[in-house]
């Protein structure tokens, strides 16, 4: 299917932002748009225009490799970013000596754009994921 060369970012941040309230709210697609008198066919045309689109720019940036480093007192994780889709699995290189729990107390994450997100020990990962997904998320 041929894509259209014109595309109106105006409605693209709509329904991106549209597509974060729906993720956000934990309601079903139809009652989401329901409450925000939204056309259910064009929500879910929206929802699969806008991942085809994340896609593209996944498959574009993959051509690039790009490494992303984590660091903590002494500890290297290294993933990269040479496929589409997020590593399942990340290297860690520990140090010679064996690191405490005392000593492991923050974790600093280095995303794209120079970004920095620093972890504490005892993090919720499920919270963390949806965080690195929004943070990671390309601007309209």
């Amino acid at each position: 299917m041929a894509r259209p060369e014109w595309r109106d970012p105006a409605k693209e941040r709509f329904w991106r932002r549209m597509l974060r309230k729906w993720r956000r709210s934990g309601l079903t697609g139809r009652d989401f748009c329901a409450a925000h008198s939204l056309s259910e066919p064009s929500f879910y045309a929206w929802r699969r225009e806008i991942a085809a689109r994340d896609e593209e720019r996944r498959a574009a940036r993959a051509k690039v490799a790009r490494r992303s480093t984590v660091r903590s007192k002494g500890v290297t994780a290294v993933a990269s970013a040479t496929t589409t889709t997020s590593p399942a699995f990340v290297k860690v290189a520990l140090p010679t000596q064996t690191l405490s729990t005392q000593t492991l107390r923050t974790i600093d994450v280095l995303l794209a754009q120079g970004r920095r997100l620093r972890v504490r020990r005892g993090f919720d990962a499920d919270l963390l994921r949806q965080l690195l997904r929004v943070l990671e998320e390309p601007a309209c």
